[in-house]
C-alpha cells in the first residue's frame, strides 16, 4: 500500500488554484495507485502554532531530560514528523505570497525539521527513499527565460529544505500566471487542465 501525505496551504477553498491543482493531481495519482492511503494535513483548516520559547527549550533538551511539560510542547511536532516519516510520497500544494511560501507552510516546516528525527546530528537528512511533488501556484511566471526567474524563492526554498531532509526525488509542477484566473482571463478548469501533472520539472536528482 502506497501512503501519500498531502499538505495543503491555501485558505481560499474552491477559489484556490493550488487546491484545484491538488484535485487534478490526486485524480491521476489514484488511477496509478489503486492501493493507497491518503493523509491530508490542511494548514488552513488547522493552523499550526509558530515556534515559541517553551517549544525551543523543549527542543534543545535531550529526550531523557525533558519534563512532561516539555514533551507536551513537542507533541504536535512529533505527530507531524510521524506523518512525514510514515508516508511513501509527499505532495505540498501552495500559493506563492510575495515571492515566498505562506507563513502557515513555514510553520509546518519548522515543526518537521527535527534533529535526531528527520535530520541527523551530523546534518545528514534522515527522510530518505521518498518522492515529493510540489504544486506551486504563483501570479508571476518564473520559467526558463523569464526576466523574474531569480524571484522564484518559494521553489528554491522548498527544494532546498527537502534536499536537506534527504529527499532525492522532487518534482515541481509550476502553476505560473495563476493571476489570470482571478482576473477572469481564463477559467480555473482551463488553467489547471493545461498543466502536466506527471512530467513536472525535476529540481533534484
Amino acid at each position: 500500500m502506497t501512503r501519500l501525505l498531502i499538505v495543503e496551504t491555501s485558505p481560499r477553498g474552491d477559489a484556490s488554484v493550488s487546491r484545484n491543482m491538488t484535485r487534478r493531481y490526486l485524480a491521476e495519482w489514484q488511477a496509478l495507485n489503486p492501493h493507497h492511503r491518503i493523509v491530508t494535513r490542511d494548514l488552513a483548516e488547522q493552523a499550526l502554532p509558530h515556534v515559541t520559547r517553551p517549544w525551543l527549550e523543549a527542543y534543545f533538551t535531550s529526550p531523557d531530560a525533558q519534563t512532561p511539560e516539555m514533551k507536551a510542547q513537542l507533541a504536535l511536532s512529533d505527530r507531524l514528523v510521524r506523518e512525514l516519516l510514515q508516508c511513501d510520497e509527499l505532495v505540498i500544494a501552495t500559493p506563492v505570497y510575495n515571492f515566498n511560501i505562506p507563513a502557515a507552510l513555514k510553520a509546518w516546516i519548522d515543526h518537521i525539521v527535527r534533529k535526531g528525527l528527520t535530520l541527523g546530528h551530523d546534518g545528514r537528512g534522515l527522510v530518505t527513499g521518498k518522492k515529493a511533488t510540489l504544486l506551486i501556484a504563483s501570479g508571476g511566471e518564473y520559467g526558463e527565460g523569464s526576466p523574474i526567474r531569480d524571484r522564484d524563492i518559494a521553489t528554491q526554498y522548498l527544494g532546498m529544505i527537502l534536499k536537506v531532509l534527504g529527499f532525492a526525488d522532487v518534482t515541481v509542477i509550476a502553476g505560473g500566471g495563476a493571476k489570470k484566473v482571478d482576473l477572469g482571463e481564463t477559467s480555473m478548469e482551463s488553467f489547471v487542465g493545461r498543466l502536466d501533472m506527471q512530467l513536472g520539472h525535476k529540481v533534484l536528482a
